[in-house]
């Protein structure tokens, strides 16, 4: 674990991290009343960004000790990677917390399509109004 100078949690996942080092980043994030923060997902190479799914802490060790995106489904009450049916899986390169420390950036390498309507990204639906 290191932090930069602008106080931001940054954590990127070798094969070796200790786990006291996992430990001590998840417990400086902050979880909403149901145990969850916001993981906003991001195409390491471009910056795209692919999708936001939820995580718990749980998810967020996992994400750290494998190198590959955990999420909690909150509609099924389950954990889930990324790409464990689909084959579209996403290599983390680095998460990093929010100033407040309660939603997460996850920079990944994407393979295959994020979303599950076989897109690249879920942002695939702009809004028109008179804004």
């Amino acid at each position: 674990m290191s932090e930069p100078s602008t106080g931001e949690l940054h954590v990127t996942p070798p094969a070796t991290t200790p786990t006291t080092s996992i430990d001590d980043a998840v417990a400086g994030l902050k979880f909403d009343a149901a145990g969850l923060l916001p993981a906003v997902v991001q195409d390491d190479g471009d910056g795209t960004v692919l999708m936001v799914a939820w995580m718990d802490a749980e998810a967020v060790r996992r994400t750290l000790s494998s190198g590959r995106t955990w999420f909690w489904s909150r509609s099924r009450r389950q954990y889930w990677q990324k790409g464990e049916t689909s084959g579209h899986i996403q290599r983390v390169r680095s998460v990093t917390a929010d100033c407040d420390r309660d939603t997460l950036l996850v920079r990944v390498e994407q393979v295959g399509p994020a979303c599950h309507t076989g897109t690249r990204s879920c942002f695939s639906n702009p809004l028109r109004g008179d804004a």
